[in-house]
């Protein structure tokens, strides 16, 4: 089996969590008789809070708290009424960086669609409930994978209310996968 990535891991700014994380695996276990394997397959990056498209630019928030926290955790945010959208805190305490999973591919279900984060999300029954919990858990972690032999990068996806930050290209996928959204 894969070797777990540490909590450490995700105490570095959220460009270089982004790109590294493609072709890991994250393990959810809901319960104990669920237990999903997820390779990534494309992430964006929130790089703080000068970050026009992140959530921090607005300030520290009860729905932005989490993204102070060190890195290692998961930040869940309801968006649209409808979605859930799974990300990943990076960086230091009070250095609210953020990583959004945007797609992967079920290894261990591959019948689930998870070529979206809303998709991704509703399929893995991900929501706040998971709001602030260690991603170094024993029911939520991530294990190294096999990394892609190529990972493509391009502006962000629906951020153009973000004026200088929309172009950036913060966004990361593995250009081989069919699940990229």
């Amino acid at each position: 089996m894969s070797t777990r990535i540490p909590c450490s891991f995700f105490r570095r700014p959220a460009k270089e969590v982004a790109q590294k994380i493609i072709g890991s695996h994250l393990i959810f276990q809901p319960t104990r008789d669920l237990k999903y394997r997820v390779k990534i397959v494309e992430t964006e990056a929130y790089v703080g809070a000068q970050d026009l498209a992140c959530h921090a630019s607005k300030g520290r928030t009860n729905r932005t708290s989490t993204m102070y926290l060190p890195g290692g955790v998961a930040y869940i945010y309801f968006v649209y009424g409808m979605y859930h959208m799974f990300n990943i805190v990076t960086g230091p305490k009070d250095h609210p960086e953020a990583v959004l999973i945007r797609a992967g591919e079920c290894l261990s279900h591959p019948d689930l669609d998870l070529s979206g984060p809303g998709k991704f999300t509703r399929e893995l029954g991900l929501d706040r409930a998971w709001n602030s919990k260690s991603l170094c858990s024993k029911s939520l972690y991530f294990r190294r994978g096999t990394l892609p032999l190529k990972i493509s990068k391009s502006a962000r996806i629906g951020v153009a209310y973000a004026g200088a930050w929309a172009p950036r290209k913060l966004r990361f996928f593995d250009p081989a996968s069919d699940a990229v959204s």
